[in-house]
């Protein structure tokens, strides 16, 4: 179970009766916080951040009073990049959990740090990153023409399973863990410093609760609370007031995929009796569930990604009789398919980014797949780079640049695929990559050609004997997807 925590109110709010909270509900923010000593260390693209340090240690300080922390005026934060007007306070306050223990330096670089998150348009991303053993958010803008990093440190160092996300105005979500609770918290650069507006916090009990990705629509940030039965959506950032219970579907979830660019069908791997298949979550209707995946009676479908634009899924299942990736069209009558030169030996492919803009063409998408070896490596090898579209039927290798964060990449309407990097020369750098255009002979090696089927056909799929749409037996092939209520897509690709 979940129970509410109280999102920031205006003073002397008038008594509101206290309704039956939901698996997961929010409900005050409060807690005792810790003093400590603390020193300054400069990180990385300007700025300190505090870090734990022995009493008598030279340049220690008391850190702030906890739960204290100023947005500038009394109606919240300015734009981004602002500095706060003099003298002025604000009613947000946040929770300060307990100090973290101080971490050895040697212990810290060994621990790898999570790879950015960006917003959908690639504008902006965030990522936790450390310096001198303190933990700290990290905010890089990708659209500028000359990308840049501003570090965002608090108060005091950030636990290391803090999640953070970038917001579309260029603010950056904090997700804090604190004796039970999960917090949440806005933070914005102020000159020197760093500005932070309290949002709230949803406690759980028994649920796991995780950020989703970024939305299409970026002011708003949503989480996931995954329990054994069922599983809550929540609205962490951009609602009215707090944290917002928005769904809660039967069965445990995971995943999520937006379907939409309005931040209302949302795809989540529900797993129920065993068996994982993909559902559709829409969010204006209460949670209404509708099935999306079900392509074998008995295999475990997940959706990976896809595009609002073109329709294209990518799609990773057994059904093949072995997990494999393939990709279908939503609302279409077609069935999924499970491209062969996707099927690289010693290799698990995985989707992190298609190529928005092209309406109505799946086939001329163009997608990045990140490539883990599933044998042993040598040390220090890192995951490849290819490229892909259904119509090339063959995978192109691209390089990486040097710093390159696996699995995280935007692509541009006009097909070129833009790397975020950083390096000790270059703290937060873009890379351009362009790939061959459809039908374009890769280089050596690139990938197996596939033979063409005719149209409305697909690659060999389940064996005779499995399931189709609520298990009927079908051709020894996959089936099509089950339409979701998304409205208007046209269904005879």
């Amino acid at each position: 179970m979940t129970a509410p925590v109280a999102g920031p109110s205006p003073a002397s709010p008038p008594p509101v009766p206290t309704p039956s909270p939901p698996p997961c509900a929010a409900g005050p923010a409060t807690g005792p916080g810790a003093g400590r000593t603390t020193r300054r260390v400069a990180v990385p693209g300007g700025g300190t951040v505090l870090v734990p340090g022995a009493p008598g240690t030279p340049g220690a300080a008391p850190a702030p009073a906890p739960g204290t922390t100023t947005a500038p005026g009394t109606d919240g934060p300015p734009p981004v990049g602002g500095t706060a007007a003099p003298g002025a306070t604000s009613p947000h306050t946040a929770y300060a959990p307990a100090a973290p223990p101080a971490v050895d330096a040697a212990v810290m670089d060994a621990t790898a740090a999570p790879p950015p998150v960006l917003t959908a348009d690639g504008a902006y991303a965030a990522r936790l990153t450390h310096a001198d053993g303190s933990w700290y958010p990290e905010r890089w803008t990708l659209d500028s023409p000359e990308p840049y990093a501003v570090p965002l440190p608090g108060h005091q160092p950030e636990e290391p399973g803090t999640e953070v996300l970038p917001m579309a105005d260029g603010r950056v979500l904090v997700h804090r863990r604190a004796a039970g609770r999960h917090l949440f918290a806005l933070l914005y650069p102020t000159g020197p410093g760093t500005g932070e507006v309290a949002l709230g916090g949803v406690e759980c009990a028994g649920a796991e609760l995780t950020l989703l990705p970024p939305a299409p629509r970026g002011g708003h940030a949503y989480a996931l609370a995954a329990g054994d039965r069922s599983t809550a959506v929540w609205l962490v950032a951009g609602g009215s007031f707090g944290p917002e219970h928005l769904a809660e579907v039967p069965g445990r979830c995971s995943g999520g995929v937006w379907l939409d660019r309005t931040n209302r069908m949302l795809a989540l791997d529900r797993e129920l009796d065993g068996v994982t298949k993909t559902v559709a979550v829409d969010l204006e209707r209460g949670g209404e569930v509708t099935p999306l995946l079900q392509i074998a009676a008995a295999s475990d479908d997940r959706l990976l990604l896809a595009d609002a634009d073109s329709g294209l899924l990518l799609i990773r299942s057994d059904a093949p009789g072995e997990p494999r990736l393939g990709w279908g069209v939503l609302g279409s009558t077609h069935p999924v398919r499970f491209p062969e030169c996707l099927r690289l030996p010693g290799h698990r492919a995985t989707p992190f980014a298609i190529q928005p803009g092209q309406v109505l063409t799946p086939e001329a998408c163009a997608v990045a797949l990140r490539l883990d070896a599933t044998t042993p490596a040598a040390p220090g090898a890192r995951p490849a780079l290819c490229a892909w579209r259904p119509a090339d039927r063959r995978v192109h290798p691209l390089t990486a640049p040097e710093g390159w964060p696996a699995g995280v990449g935007h692509w541009t309407p006009e097909g070129v695929l833009r790397l975020p990097y950083t390096t000790r020369a270059v703290p937060c750098g873009v890379a351009q990559v362009e790939v061959p255009g459809t039908g374009a002979a890769g280089p050596a090696g690139a990938g197996r050609a596939e033979p063409q089927p005719p149209a409305g056909e697909g690659d060999p799929g389940p064996p005779d004997g499995l399931g189709g749409r609520g298990g009927t037996p079908r051709a020894a092939r996959p089936v099509p997807l089950q339409q979701a209520p998304l409205g208007g897509r046209a269904t005879g690709r």
